[in-house]
């Protein structure tokens, strides 16, 4: 599965920059995420709760961030396992430029394949949720990096 897309958020790219790499508002912006944290300064796990049409599950997995080009672009890349719902594994591009003195465009490129239970659901669905989940995440962490609801822990820029 592929999908890729783009969100305006409103803050320079220095703070969004910031907030890409805090597990805090990573953790509030990820649909069904229980926990993240941080292990190293690239490696992250994290415990996300997900229903993918009649299927529940819940999986652990770790996060690495590659490729950093602070502040403008990494790969976020990452595996979960979910029991018997099966697993999830995949990465995302993500690359950050101005749009005018106040506000930053994120660009992303997803690639992802599930297997086990979950694969088993159909690829319509799958794709459908994916984007759901990926438009949930990316408005949700927009606000709060737009309002500073999420304080980024100080993660050099």
């Amino acid at each position: 599965m592929d999908m890729s897309g783009s969100e305006r958020i409103e803050a320079p790219v220095e703070t969004v920059w910031r907030a890409l790499n805090d597990p805090e508002i990573l953790r509030q912006a990820i649909p069904g995420c229980e926990s993240l944290e941080k292990t190293s300064d690239t490696d992250m796990v994290a415990k996300v709760v997900l229903k993918i049409g009649p299927i529940k599950a819940k999986f652990e997995g770790a996060v690495e961030l590659q490729n950093l080009d602070p502040p403008h672009s990494y790969t976020i890349s990452g595996e979960g396992k979910g029991g018997i719902a099966g697993f999830a594994k995949g990465g995302a591009d993500v690359a950050l430029a101005a749009d005018g003195p106040g506000a930053t465009i994120l660009s992303y490129t997803v690639k992802a394949e599930v297997g086990g239970k979950i694969a088993q659901l159909g690829s319509r669905l799958i794709d459908s949720t994916a984007k759901k989940l990926a438009g949930e995440f990316f408005s949700k962490f927009g606000v709060l990096v737009a309002t500073g609801s999420g304080e980024p822990a100080g993660i050099p820029a």
